[in-house]
């Protein structure tokens, strides 16, 4: 078995109270999310300081303080510091007008005041999920999957239930949730949701994840291509049939021998 790993946390809010409000809530989840709150502070500028020595994983933010807003600290950190080595931040404020600012600098969820324990534990897992994980050895002991994604749209926040995705496809920096009824974008990648989702989605081509029990078959299909000469090359694959909606997805001959099994 592996030794659990330690998240390190800091804590930013002007408001004392508030303050007091996330360390008992992070006291609530410990179990599930064992970590370790390494500053607390109610001064951003004063944050921007510690963050080169005691380098958090994650930072709880909030948005309207004074001097330096949240937004204008994410920025600032964002010019101190290599990408590799910049925390991520969950903003946790009573404003719901800044929240596409935040996401445009990157944050990885936007929570509202008063904050469930709930919601943070979700939060803080999807943080766990976007960060590199030490090898393990022994058993499997993947930690839970989020349930839901938060997606910003026009200035609010929409959660689109895991259970809702049929598939996943690469789009440029983005990905793109898709349901029966929709798309949505999200800035994760690809590969971190494959495996952040092992046993419920599968990928089909080096672009797309599919929910597994959204597979409703598979159709042959066959290609034929002109070469200079002006012969023809005739090439056969396969593309998968997703339930609940007509879009079919290609699957590359690598990952052919991964979906054909779950035909059966």
């Amino acid at each position: 078995m592996k030794t659990e790993q330690m998240f390190k946390i800091a804590i930013v809010d002007d408001e004392a109270p508030a303050r007091v409000r996330l360390r008992t809530l992070l006291d609530d989840i410990a179990h599930e999310f064992p970590h370790e709150v390494v500053a607390e502070t109610g001064d951003a500028q004063e944050a921007l300081r510690l963050m080169q020595t005691v380098k958090p994983d994650v930072i709880l933010l909030d948005v309207q303080m004074p001097v330096m807003t949240g937004i204008e600290f994410a920025k600032a950190l964002r010019a101190a510091s290599g990408e590799g080595d910049r925390p991520q931040i969950i903003y946790i404020t009573a404003y719901e007008e800044f929240a596409l600012p935040a996401f445009e600098v990157q944050a990885t969820d936007y929570l509202l005041k008063p904050v469930r324990a709930s919601r943070l534990l979700e939060s803080l897992r999807r943080v766990r999920a976007r960060l590199p994980q030490p090898e393990i050895s022994g058993a499997d002991d993947r930690r839970p999957a989020r349930t839901s994604f938060s997606i910003m749209e026009r200035g609010r926040v929409v959660m689109v239930p895991v259970s809702e995705v049929l598939f996943m496809k690469a789009d440029q920096k983005y990905v793109s949730l898709h349901t029966s009824f929709r798309s949505y974008l999200i800035e994760d990648s690809l590969t971190s949701l494959e495996a952040e989702f092992p046993d419920r989605f599968v990928r089909v081509h080096r672009n797309a994840l599919v929910r597994r029990s959204a597979i409703a078959g598979v159709e042959k299909v066959v290609q034929s291509v002109s070469r200079p000469n002006g012969d023809e090359k005739v090439s056969e694959g396969w593309q998968v049939l997703v339930a609940g909606c007509t879009e079919k997805l290609p699957v590359s001959r690598r990952q052919w021998s991964v979906i054909k099994p779950l035909l059966r």
